[in-house]
């Protein structure tokens, strides 16, 4: 089953663009960096051995690793593919990049889908905008979608409409202004699910209807503190129920999930993670899980 419309249900296949592949080599790293708002130039040779653990860690977990191919009209921040492509029951939906430097990704992606057999269902155009990051699955039937910088309300009004009757259930989540248009913010920057019933979130930026709903539909809490909001602590890839993948570096964050009943599992993301701002979900699209 393609998607399987779950954040948490074991995964089964998996679809990257390994950094390889996407940061190119020194000199192409040396051109884009500052352009694309990363905190520092990634290592390359560090990267391709931090991204080469981070997969072989995705196999030992039981997944199955698909890498799209090298492409010449996309950049660093193709390596972070989960933005690129919405994955549901019937197929994928590509994304419209709200960062215009990765306007070319959702197309990029296509070949891979394609040639993985994964229907291609349509995807968001003109002036509408969707990320995969501000999309996240709370159960089967129900969808969240942060509305932010990077996705507009076309944006998701298309994705309804793509969707079609694959969900009962589409909440619309307004973003904080934050660091604002130039900063990445999605709403897995402080929503990621790890069971149907637990959530890592950090509420200090979280809308208060948002954090009432998970109340209600009876989800516990993982509260991710301050001072590792910044160092991506909030932003963990569920592989199974109440098993994650997190960067390294958030103790706090570790110890609270690991006392929910959470098994975590760390890798080093220096080059990959921290200096582009994307943790383990936005390197990863999921494309089958266990329902």
């Amino acid at each position: 089953m393609v998607g399987a419309q779950s954040e948490v249900g074991a995964v089964r296949r998996i679809v990257l663009r390994h950094a390889r592949e996407a940061l190119g080599g020194e000199e192409w790293i040396a051109r884009e960096w500052r352009g694309l708002n990363y905190r520092g130039p990634p290592a390359f040779a560090a990267a391709l051995a931090e991204y080469d653990r981070f997969a072989a860690l995705l196999e030992d977990l039981g997944a199955t690793l698909c890498f799209a191919p090298a492409d010449a009209r996309v950049g660093l921040d193709s390596m972070y593919v989960r933005d690129a492509a919405v994955a549901c029951e019937r197929g994928a939906i590509l994304c419209n990049m709200g960062k215009a430097a990765r306007r070319d990704e959702p197309q990029s992606l296509r070949g891979e889908l394609v040639r993985l057999g994964v229907p291609v269902l349509g995807a968001i155009s003109g002036a509408g905008r969707l990320e995969g990051g501000d999309v996240v699955w709370l159960d089967r039937r129900t969808l969240a979608v942060g509305r932010g910088y990077r996705t507009n309300d076309e944006g998701v009004a298309q994705l309804r409409a793509l969707l079609g009757d694959s969900v009962d259930t589409l909440v619309v989540v307004p973003l904080a202004h934050h660091r604002g248009p130039d900063d990445v913010f999605h709403l897995m920057s402080i929503l990621s699910p790890v069971d149907r019933d637990l959530a890592l979130v950090y509420s200090p930026l979280m809308p208060v209807p948002l954090r009432e709903r998970l109340l209600d539909r009876g989800f516990g809490l993982v509260e991710v503190p301050p001072e590792e909001f910044e160092t991506l602590g909030c932003n963990v890839l569920a592989v199974a129920p109440r098993r994650c993948v997190m960067l390294a570096g958030n103790p706090r964050t570790r110890e609270r999930l690991e006392r929910a009943g959470v098994e975590v599992f760390e890798f080093d993301g220096r080059e990959i993670c921290a200096k582009g701002a994307g943790g383990p979900t936005c390197l990863t699209r999921p494309l089958e899980r266990a329902s």
